[in-house]
């Protein structure tokens, strides 16, 4: 029996498969939305793509998603330049921005391969405390460590972000390293 192919709906199948978390049925189900039954999102879409590929760069500073040389937080004169967070992604900084609660500055350093000694050392010229904002693992550990030494005798003080339990979760659907670390970092109540 022949199989009958779209090759145009195939590709489309296929770049959706192509993204983080796509499997193949949300795969189909996107391309079959967007070809059969709303053309016009699908073009929005296909433009809002488009756009954010030739507009969106990485800002000189540090390196978070920008439009232009410096991204919004290294532009703005009421942050406070004197805490500086250490994250893995720009997306990172959105998460973070969007709690509120930081009012610093960034700089976004993926892996250890990726650091630039001189340009973190610029980053860090008016700063008295960095933080590191990494997911827990062995692997971001060593990168804290090493990041710690290049930037030893600088006077800076080191914190990371608390690790543990999440509020409303139940203690049987948490890791291992958040539980002990949870323990770890317990406070006096």
């Amino acid at each position: 029996m022949r199989r009958h192919k779209i090759e145009a709906f195939e590709n489309l199948v296929e770049a959706f498969k192509s993204l983080p978390s796509i499997g193949k049925k949300s795969a189909v189900r996107l391309a079959y939305h967007l070809v059969m039954e709303d053309g016009f999102s699908a073009m929005k879409l296909a433009h809002a793509i488009e756009t954010g590929v030739n507009e969106i760069q990485r800002c000189s500073q540090c390196h978070n998603m920008s439009v232009d040389e410096l991204c919004g937080i290294c532009s703005d004169e009421r942050r406070d330049t004197t805490t500086l967070c250490i994250v893995q992604s720009a997306k990172d900084i959105l998460t973070i921005e969007e709690s509120g609660e930081f009012k610093g500055i960034y700089y976004v350093l993926s892996t250890v391969e990726d650091l630039d000694a001189y340009h973190l050392r610029m980053a860090v010229e008016d700063v008295s405390e960095v933080i590191f904002a990494f997911p827990p693992s062995i692997a971001t550990d060593t990168m804290i460590l090493y990041i710690e030494d290049k930037l030893d005798g600088l006077g800076l003080s080191f914190t990371k972000i608390a690790q543990g339990v999440p509020t409303g979760v139940e203690l049987e659907n948490i890791d291992v390293v958040s539980l002990t670390r949870a323990m770890e970092a317990r406070v006096k109540i």
